[in-house]
């Protein structure tokens, strides 16, 4: 055992199974979430109840949720009638009703001693509406400008339906919301012009004009999106729920239409997916428990995008100036201290700092010297996307740095001092040998950097994230990237769904869809830089030899 031991064994042993333990446990997590958060997108069947309560005699209609066992005496010392039942335990299932305007709850228990009959009836439809979550219920009329038609109709219908609300929303947020982005400029400009003293009434008159012009387009488009929000209002279709009565439901209100019951295996396969393209593509809708997540995946991205483009050259010209260029004296050993404090700083310090000095100190300065105009209303003194990715900056400079110098420290001075013998000067030498080869050490500076930044939420709340963004950072209108707005943010989406939402059991699933979704962003960021990183590192090889 002594020899064993002597030789190293034991602790390769030791080491293997920690990164062995390690994997397990990072495959096992992402396994989790990725099963609790995709399942949520395959279509559940839908059952039908009849539960007796006491007296009361109810059927209930919706997809079981969840299943838990309780304890029977418990339920015994709260008064439950459990019927008879003998057993220990006593099985209760969460069964989502949806029709939230027509019930307390869309998500009940009923004791499994309460049930009379489960049947998995075919023809119950799923409605996915705009708004009050899902209606599920028996399909009776299709109604096409008020006349009935054939049921088969239906789909067809609420494609129309759906393809006219697009054609509304990109109506508003597209001509209008551009004549009115004009007319808000047209106004800022005037009173710009009128704080110089400059306003004359031929500008006057020409800005008059140009709203005028402006006010005629807007009428065409207001008309057509009148006409076409009409044309909305055409169709219905009527449901039997499971409180057997008659409900007649907008066409225009309704998303989607399936019938999981009827559907096979493959088509069951084909919905899941679809499904999972509007998680993806769609924007989100009551309170973030509907709907996508389009406005976080875009502004996530965005504003790491951002970080990385800010902190890389801060990053390398500090690494460069502490390597190349700072004395060994005191005051480069504290710099050091202070870079490697920086690490350990708590993000939400960053935060306050953030808050304090980019968005009140630094942003109000902007709109005093450059946006006058606009004052007392904000235009880059308030929380935003440009604040929010130099805060990350800050947070993530340390790992830029600290990676950079070491890249450069394994290379060879040899490869300095023969630059400099053939006469090329230090900053030539820095430019096309040190930093090319220290560049795959800078790509993995970036990667970390990147890592963290795309999953920090504390600091964010403070300088520019929010629960909704009505439009994105980039549109249209000139100048087209609008680093001033504030966005919406994966990691702080779970959050809210998971700690801020009114429906809790219906916001479960999304945290895990929302949290794989995080860690797929954040691995193809990673696996981007990986590529660049090994490109880099392949192109300067031959100068390490």
């Amino acid at each position: 055992m002594k020899d064993w031991f002597k030789s190293g064994s034991p602790w390769i042993w030791m080491t293997a199974g920690a990164v062995s333990i390690s994997l397990i446990s990072v495959i096992g997590l992402l396994a989790m979430i990725a099963w609790r958060g995709l399942s949520y997108f395959w279509p559940a069947d839908i059952y039908q109840f009849d539960v007796r309560q006491g007296d009361t005699q109810q059927v209930v209609i919706g997809e079981i949720y969840d299943r838990e066992q309780v304890p029977s005496k418990r339920l015994l010392n709260m008064g439950v009638d459990l019927k008879g039942h003998q057993g220990e335990t006593v099985e209760r299932i969460l069964v989502k009703t949806g029709n939230r305007e027509y019930v307390d709850l869309d998500f009940r228990w009923i004791l499994q001693t309460d049930i009379n009959a489960t049947e998995k009836k075919p023809g119950i439809a799923v409605f996915e509406r705009s708004r009050n979550g899902n209606f599920y219920g028996f399909v009776e009329q299709v109604i096409k400008d008020g006349q009935p038609v054939d049921n088969e109709q239906l789909t067809v219908l609420i494609e129309r339906a759906v393809d006219l609300a697009d054609k509304a929303v990109d109506l508003q947020n597209g001509e209008i919301g551009s004549i009115n982005y004009r007319l808000e400029r047209i106004r800022l400009e005037q009173k710009s012009l009128e704080l110089k003293g400059e306003l004359t009434a031929e500008i006057i008159a020409q800005f008059e004009a140009e709203k005028e012009q402006l006010k005629e387009q807007y009428s065409v488009y207001e008309k057509e999106l009148f006409q076409l929000r009409k044309a909305l209002d055409r169709d219905e279709v009527v449901v039997r729920d499971m409180r057997d009565k008659l409900v007649t439901l907008r066409i225009a209100d309704v998303l989607d239409v399936h019938f999981p019951n009827d559907m096979s295996t493959l088509d069951k396969t084909g919905r899941f997916f679809v499904q999972l393209g509007k998680f993806v593509t769609d924007d989100p809708r009551e309170a973030n428990t509907e709907g996508g997540v389009f406005p976080a995946i875009f502004g996530t991205v965005f504003m790491v995008m951002l970080m990385a483009v800010i902190v890389t050259p801060f990053g390398v010209i500090a690494a460069i100036y502490l390597h190349e260029y700072a004395a060994k004296n005191a005051v480069t050993k504290v710099i050091r201290i202070a870079v490697i404090n920086l690490a350990g700083v708590p993000s939400i310090v960053y935060g306050v700092f953030g808050l304090g000095f980019f968005v009140y100190m630094a942003g109000g300065s902007i709109d005093q010297l450059f946006y006058p105009e606009a004052l007392p209303n904000p235009t880059f003194g308030t929380p935003g996307v440009i604040w929010s990715a130099l805060t990350l900056a800050i947070l993530t400079l340390p790992v830029v740095i600290v990676s950079t110098e070491e890249g450069m420290s394994r290379i060879p001075s040899s490869l300095r001092q023969g630059s400099l013998a053939l006469g090329a000067t230090k900053a030539e030498t820095l430019w096309r040998i040190i930093i090319p080869m220290a560049s795959p050490a800078i790509m993995t500076g970036l990667i970390l950097a990147v890592a963290r930044a795309a999953g920090e939420v504390a600091p964010l709340m403070l300088v520019g994230v929010v629960k909704m963004a009505p439009t994105l950072p980039i549109d249209g209108n000139f100048p087209f990237v609008h680093v001033d707005r504030k966005f919406m943010h994966l990691g702080f989406h779970i959050y809210d769904v998971g700690f801020q939402s009114p429906n809790v059991e219906a916001a479960r699933p999304l945290v895990y869809a929302t949290a794989f979704l995080l860690v797929t962003v954040i691995i193809a960021l990673n696996i981007t830089a990986i590529g660049i990183r090994n490109h880099l590192r392949e192109k300067y090889k031959s100068l390490e030899h």
